[in-house]
């Protein structure tokens, strides 16, 4: 199986899963031409990624989250802004990296993708409808900046 291994530097690579198998709660992957603790040592951290096409056809009401990025979030038929990236290990939910149109803090509010939340998801139109807490916008203008992405897939309405 080939993959594309992004490095926290921003560098890219082209990787060829060898053999895979399960450790503790971990999956380790050895990869061709990595032979050499040293050589493995240059892909701690690195994000794996797999072309879109290669993905699994998921179930219906299953998205992947990265195909979530680049959506308009509402919450109610308020536009609040477009997911930039997606953060996890947080809780339960991850959460989705909205950037707000008329948003007043410099930081993205961070809104949680529960199911408790979530209304309607078109990802033709790329929108996700959301039915928000009172006040949870307001308590993310002051959260943190931070840059994870994944494909992991995650049910959705």
């Amino acid at each position: 199986m080939r993959l594309w291994a992004l490095a926290k530097d921003g560098q890219r690579r082209e990787v060829v899963v060898e053999d895979l198998w399960p450790h503790k709660s971990f999956l380790v992957l050895r990869f061709q031409g990595i032979g050499t603790i040293s050589d493995a040592e240059a892909l701690v951290g690195a994000e794996l990624q797999l072309p879109r096409g290669d993905r699994a056809e998921l179930e219906p009401g299953w998205t992947y989250l990265s195909d979530l990025i680049g959506c308009t979030v509402f919450d109610g038929q308020r536009e609040i802004g477009e997911i930039e990236d997606l953060q996890f290990g947080a809780g339960e939910a991850p959460l989705l990296v909205v950037r707000g149109k008329e948003q007043k803090a410099k930081l993205p509010y961070e809104i949680p993708f529960a199911e408790a939340f979530l209304e309607k998801l078109d990802l033709e139109r790329k929108q996700v409808r959301m039915k928000l807490p009172e006040g949870l916008l307001e308590v993310n203008e002051s959260s943190g900046q931070w840059s994870v992405a994944s494909g992991q897939p995650k049910k959705a309405k």
